[in-house]
């Protein structure tokens, strides 16, 4: 099955790319890997959620958007090698929350990442990964997702 036709089946619409905030790119191709930068929870031009984790913003409410994130992570892979099928194994998700004193949920909450890299990579979608804690991310963002995957040629 192709990624377009589980993206389909999954109801997930891969959006434009978000632009980049400062001065970097979405995502470098470069011999048979991709390299995302860090992607912030946008939907539609906003922020689904702002302030910390485990303070202004519940867990549950971080999951969904360090999937987001992935979701935006795949709009960068996608700008830089165009066709998403060419993508065989997503190697690396790095995570970042950040997160109220005293909070160390982090790995549950980039779980939202990589169940939807599962769900639209299948296997190829079992990464190797890191959930770190953070005092603050760019925009006031709660998560930042940035991810390694490699393409066929």
């Amino acid at each position: 099955m192709s990624v377009h036709s589980r993206l389909a089946e999954l109801g997930i619409v891969i959006p434009e790319v978000v632009p980049p905030v400062a001065a970097y790119v979405p995502a470098i191709a470069t011999g048979r890997y991709v390299y995302t930068s860090g992607q912030l929870p946008m939907r539609d031009g906003e922020m689904i959620a702002v302030g910390l984790v485990g303070g202004d913003v519940d867990p549950d409410t971080a999951q969904e958007c360090a999937r987001q994130c992935a979701i935006n992570a795949i709009a960068a892979v996608q700008s830089a090698v165009g066709n998403l099928d060419r993508v065989t194994r997503v190697v690396k998700v790095v995570g970042f929350v950040a997160s109220a004193p005293g909070f160390t949920g982090q790995p549950a909450v980039i779980n939202g990442a990589s169940e939807v890299l599962l769900e639209i990579f299948g296997d190829g979608g079992r990464h190797a990964r890191s959930a770190v804690g953070v005092a603050a991310l760019p925009l006031n963002a709660p998560v930042e997702v940035e991810m390694i995957v490699e393409v066929a040629d």
